[in-house]
């Protein structure tokens, strides 16, 4: 069984809708990071030329890679990422191997054949 892993970067109060998401979408789990820190393409300024940073959270998903986009589509359209500027980014890579998962294989192998078969 093939991996892939999702990085998605979000503004904190995002975090629970986006793992709900992706759970939806057929995600069977995340890794939350918060408090990160990020900036666009130019600082954010406020009162008196202060740097404003909202906190935010990197989620890292591993998942079966047939399912990957779908997961990811949804978590921008639920992030409204490509809708409102700095709201967060979500971003795809291939995994090479990955040790932990053995227990989740067989569910996901059942799971992958009811959605081959709809």
């Amino acid at each position: 069984m093939r991996f892939k892993l999702i990085l998605a970067f979000v503004e904190d109060d995002k975090t629970d809708a986006l793992l709900d998401a992706a759970r939806d979408a057929g995600a069977t789990g995340a890794t939350i990071i918060n408090n990160a820190r990020g900036e666009g393409l130019k600082k954010t300024r406020g009162v008196f030329g202060l740097e404003i940073t909202s906190s935010r959270d990197v989620l890292l998903l591993l998942v079966e890679e047939h399912r990957c986009r779908k997961i990811l589509e949804k978590i921008a359209e639920v992030g409204e990422f490509d809708d409102t500027s700095g709201t967060g980014i979500a971003l795809q890579l291939d995994v090479e191997d990955a040790l932990g998962v053995k227990h989740q294989i067989k569910s996901l192998a059942q799971h992958l054949n009811l959605d081959m078969e709809t």
